[in-house]
Parts: structure tokens; C-alpha cells; sequence
């Protein structure tokens, strides 16, 4: 191995001579460059080969590369290039390809090869990575298509890009993104041939020795795996999608026509095509009915048109198609009309009036979401409709006795109204609720408590919540118990708490980190109560929390009242506790400390 070693050491001398000879490097960094590459050798010749070695070693030479780039560009010589870059960019190639036969499945170190190539290789070179990696990652569409890409906007070759899409196609004949990005370039080629005729023709060169079929020219290839691919895959979706595509070129109007009007004819019953043609309306201009005093009143006005124009067809839509899924369309259509920002009143309201009667209707319907219907009760809170949001709430209660948000909801109506049953309705809605939804409700109810009650009925919610709510979920509320005693009845009341709590596992560290925080406030903070709190702290998170024991170290030393000589008995129990990569972070961590008090 050592004499393999030391021949590809040696083949490396021409270039390094180079770089010494023209003044890039010195004779010091060429002896340094000698040593390192020795070292990568050995890791990539040895028995055990890992990938992390071959990645160095192509890192190291992508270094190199740049940095002879940089320095080329600072003395402006720019020759002996075969000698010095092209030697480096073969002999990484070779380590590549080494790499990529050794761990063909690493779909990322193929990537690192074509990024490579990309910036340092020829075309040539290029073709025949993306040929190997196709050979081997045939089943991944991604890949094909970035080829096709590479082949069509960096090698300006159509033909390869259209060959290696039909050879993706026969893996992948169900792929809908390789149809669209086919479709795509097909119709790309075509508006490029169309602006090279236009060049020659402007020149008047003359285009009868050229060929240029009409159909290339009209995006008649795009328009055959148009109709092949909807034969194949159903759905308006990708319909839309396909459609979407075409749109982005002018002179394929034909083509976009025809399949606007195929998704029409054949999904007419799918809420995406009734969506896209309703939306289609605002893009379409129209001729106003009458003068308007100034600019931005006309332009509101034309708005207003289009967006009538546009509900039109979500009526016609509805009644053709009356879904839960149809009417979502519709109201989000609404929503996001109303959500655009505009000066003018007219509109808002109209917008308002719109987006409210299309809920109202759904609801008649029975075809709201609960989703919906808590859009629809914020809607009516934000512009304080609260006689109409409590109906609704009300309704969506009704419909959806087993969900927290709209129970959330209708007590969130009910408190802005200052109704005087919202301790009764959190009970209702306790009863209907299974316990593990129930965190949330408990939470509003302590927080509205909090506000409207006396401190012993916010206490007695926090005891009942803590007999319904167990598991994971207590943590939450242990920590909200914790707060609310802080601020209602101080560091007193706060222990008291703590003290209740503190076997009642599971626990989060800021529960003991608040106690610390909340014994350092008092005036006379007690150095053994730290400890305490640190201590019972470090029994639950000692063998995973590094930031615990750091703290509870830097604690000691920088109180007044504490024992630095205790440090080092802590030091060693976090390594005894600490494990795997904590014990690595706590280590660094603590050295960084003492080498910042030196």
C-alpha cells in the first residue's frame, strides 16, 4: 500500500512544480500540500474504507482548486492550465468514481458528483455521470428529470432531453411531475425555435435551408403528451396543473384552450375545476359600463365586476355540485378576497356581505367543516357580530359535541360577551370531552378564572384540572399552576405549590427552573433552597440536561453564599450521570467556563 501511495504522491509533483515554478504557492505550502495529500492517500488506500475519508479528500481538493482560482485572479496569470486544474479535476473524478461504485445507494454523493462536474468538468464528462447514476437510481423520477434539465438549458440539446424523458416514462409510465416537466420543455423548445426564426427573419438570412416544422413551432409535441398523459393519469388536478403550465407561453392560446375546455367537459364533477374556472374570472378584463370620477373608483369598481363575475360561478358551482368540499372552495375564495388590502369601503363591505352570506348558506346546507365554522364565529367576533357569533358557535357545538376547538370557541364568544354561565358551560363542555382533549379547556378556564374570579376559585379549577388531566399533559398545567401562584400570592405561595407538586411526575425542567428564577427576585435568597430546587431538578434530567449541571456549577462559584469547593464533586457526578453526546456537549461547555475565568 505504501508504494500505491507514493506513486499517486508523485504523480501529483508536475503540478505542484507548476504552481512553486509561476509563483502561486511557496515552497513551504507545496511541502504542507504534499503532507495532507499523503495523509488523504493512505485513508482512501487502506482495507477499512470509510466514506467520510473519500468525501474529505474531495473537499480538500475543491479547497485547493478555489484557492488556486483566487490566486490566479490576484496576479491576473492565467495559463498552464492543463497542467495544474485539469490534472486536480481528473484526479477527483477518479475518486468519485471510486466512492460512487463503493456506496452506489447514496443518492447524495451522486449529487456531489454532478455539482462537481458541473463547475469543474466538461459537458462530456457530465453526460456520462448522469448516464452511470440513471443506471444504477432509475427509480427516482427527481433524478431523470434533472438530467432532462441539465441536457435542455445547459447543453441547449432538446433531442437528449426529450430522449432521456421517454426513457423516464417507460419506468415511471404514472409519474405526473415527469409528464408536466416534459410537457414543460417541449413547449420551451418550441418558443425558442419560434424567437430563432424571428432572429433570422429580422436579419434576413433567410430560413428556407432551415427546418423548422410548423407543428414544433405551434407545440404540437406538447400538445401529444398533453392528450397521452391525461389518458393515463385522472384527476383536475394535474388537468390543472398541465393547463398552468401552458399558460406561462403566449402563442400556445390554442392549446391552452382546448384544455381549459377538456377540463370542463370532463371534470365537471370535481370542486378544483369549478374553483380554477371561478378564479379564472378575476384575470379577465372587461370593459367598464360607465365613467368613473377617479382612477382608483373605477379600478375598485372593475374589481367589484370581476369578483361578482367570479361568485357567479362558485352559485352555479354549489348548485351543480352541493359538497362540503365545493362550498370550502368557494368560502376560502371569499376569505382571501376579503383579506386583500384596499382603501376603498365599497368593496370591503361587499366583500364582508359576500363572505358571510356564503357561510350562512353552507350552514343552512349542513355543509360546513368545524374548521368553518370556527373561521366563520373569529370573522364574526373581529367585526364584533357577538348576538350572531354566539348562534354560530351554538350551532357548531351542536354539530361537533366531541371538539375542543368549538367548545374553545363558543366560551371564548360567551367571555367577550361577559355572559354570567361561562363557569357552568366550561362544565358542560368537560362532560361532552374526552380527558385527552381537554388540556386546552382547562387552561381557558384558569385564565379566565384568573380574571373574573376570586383567587380560591382559580385555585379550586387548578385542583380539579389536575385529578382529569394525567400523563404528559399534567406537565403543561404544573407549570401554568406554577405561574399563576407566582403571581398571585408571590414566592410563598409559589413553594407552597412547588412543595405540593414536586413528587407528582412527569415534570418539564422549567418547572425547577422557574423555582430558581423566582428564589433569585427575593431579597433574601436562600442558597440552600437553590440547591434544593437544582438537586431535584438534576433527579429527573441529570443524565440528559448538560445546562443544568453547568448552572448549577456556575451557581456555586458565583454566589456569595455558595461553595466553590463543592464544583468539582458536582463536575464528576455529571460525568457519572451524563450520557452519550451530553456528556460531550457538558465537557466542552465546562472547559470553555475555566478557560474564560483564567
Amino acid at each position: 500500500m505504501a508504494e500505491i501511495i507514493q506513486e499517486r504522491v508523485e504523480d501529483r509533483l508536475p503540478e505542484l512544480e507548476q504552481l512553486e515554478r509561476i509563483g502561486l504557492f511557496s515552497h513551504a505550502e507545496i511541502k504542507a500540500i504534499i503532507k495532507k495529500a499523503s495523509d488523504l492517500e493512505y485513508k482512501i488506500q487502506r482495507r477499512a474504507l470509510f466514506k467520510e475519508d473519500f468525501i474529505n479528500y474531495v473537499q480538500y481538493e475543491i479547497n485547493l482548486l478555489e484557492l488556486i482560482q483566487r490566486r490566479r485572479t490576484r496576479i491576473g496569470y492565467s495559463f498552464k492550465k492543463d497542467e495544474i486544474e485539469n490534472s486536480i479535476v481528473h484526479r477527483v473524478q477518479g475518486v468519485f468514481r471510486r466512492a460512487s461504485a463503493k456506496w452506489k445507494d447514496d443518492v447524495q454523493l451522486w449529487l456531489s458528483y454532478v455539482v462537481f462536474c458541473k463547475k469543474w468538468a466538461t459537458k462530456t464528462q457530465l453526460s456520462k455521470v448522469f448516464s452511470a447514476m440513471l443506471a444504477i437510481h432509475s427509480n427516482k423520477p427527481a433524478l431523470w428529470i434533472m438530467a432532462a434539465k441539465w441536457e435542455m438549458e445547459d447543453c441547449l440539446s432538446s433531442e437528449s432531453a426529450r430522449q432521456l424523458f421517454l426513457r423516464a416514462l417507460r419506468f415511471h409510465p404514472q409519474c405526473p411531475k415527469l409528464y408536466q416537466e416534459y410537457f414543460r420543455m417541449e413547449l420551451m423548445n418550441a418558443e425558442k425555435l419560434r424567437k430563432e426564426k424571428q432572429e433570422f427573419e429580422k436579419a434576413d438570412m433567410g430560413v428556407g435551408n432551415l427546418d423548422y416544422p410548423e407543428e414544433l413551432l405551434k407545440g404540437e409535441l406538447a400538445r401529444i403528451i398533453y392528450k397521452n398523459s391525461i389518458s393515463i393519469i385522472k384527476g383536475a388536478e394535474f388537468h390543472v396543473s398541465l393547463l398552468s403550465i401552458a399558460q406561462l407561453f403566449d402563442f400556445a392560446k390554442d392549446l391552452q384552450k382546448e384544455i381549459y375546455d377538456d377540463l370542463q367537459a370532463l371534470h365537471t364533477d370535481d370542486p378544483l375545476t369549478w374553483d380554477y374556472v371561478a378564479r379564472r374570472e378575476l384575470e379577465i378584463e372587461s370593459q367598464p359600463g360607465e365613467e368613473q370620477p377617479t382612477v382608483k373608483q373605477a379600478k375598485a369598481v372593475e374589481m367589484g365586476r370581476k369578483e361578482e363575475r367570479c361568485c357567479a360561478v362558485y352559485e352555479e358551482a354549489v348548485r351543480t355540485l352541493p359538497t362540503e368540499a365545493m362550498w370550502k372552495c368557494y368560502i376560502n375564495f371569499c376569505l382571501e378576497r376579503f383579506a386583500k388590502k384596499t382603501n376603498s369601503q365599497f368593496l370591503k363591505r361587499k366583500r364582508l356581505e359576500r363572505t358571510m352570506i356564503a357561510f350562512r348558506k353552507a350552514h343552512d346546507l349542513k355543509l360546513l367543516s368545524e374548521f368553518q365554522y370556527k373561521q366563520w364565529i373569529e370573522l364574526l367576533l373581529h367585526h364584533d357580530f357577538l348576538k350572531e357569533a354566539l348562534e354560530v358557535a351554538v350551532a357548531g357545538t351542536e354539530l361537533f359535541k366531541d371538539s375542543g376547538t368549538m367548545w374553545q370557541m363558543k366560551l371564548r364568544v360567551l367571555i367577550d360577551s361577559k355572559s354570567p354561565d361561562i363557569a357552568m358551560l366550561f362544565e358542560e363542555a368537560l362532560m361532552h370531552l374526552k380527558p385527552q382533549v381537554c388540556l386546552p379547556l382547562w387552561l381557558s378556564w384558569a385564565e379566565w378564572s384568573e380574571s373574573a374570579k376570586s383567587q380560591e376559585d382559580t385555585e379550586t379549577v387548578f385542583k380539579k384540572a389536575f385529578l382529569a388531566v394525567t400523563g404528559a399533559d399534567s406537565v403543561t398545567l404544573k407549570d401554568k399552576y406554577l405561574d399563576w401562584a407566582y403571581r398571585s400570592g408571590g414566592y410563598k405561595k409559589a413553594r407552597a405549590v412547588f412543595k405540593s407538586l414536586q413528587e407528582s411526575r412527569p415534570f418539564s425542567v422549567d418547572f425547577f427552573r422557574k423555582m430558581i428564577q423566582f428564589e433569585k427576585e427575593q431579597e433574601s435568597c436562600k442558597m440552600a433552597n437553590l440547591r434544593e430546587y437544582y438537586e431535584r431538578a438534576l433527579r429527573e434530567f441529570g443524565s440528559v440536561d448538560s445546562d443544568l449541571w453547568m448552572d448549577y456549577i456556575k451557581e456555586e462559584l458565583n454566589n456569595p453564599l455558595g461553595r466553590p469547593e463543592s464544583c468539582g464533586q458536582i463536575y464528576w457526578r455529571a460525568m457519572k450521570m451524563l450520557q452519550g453526546e451530553s456528556a460531550e456537549v457538558f465537557v466542552t461547555k465546562h472547559a470553555m467556563h475555566q478557560a474564560g475565568r483564567l
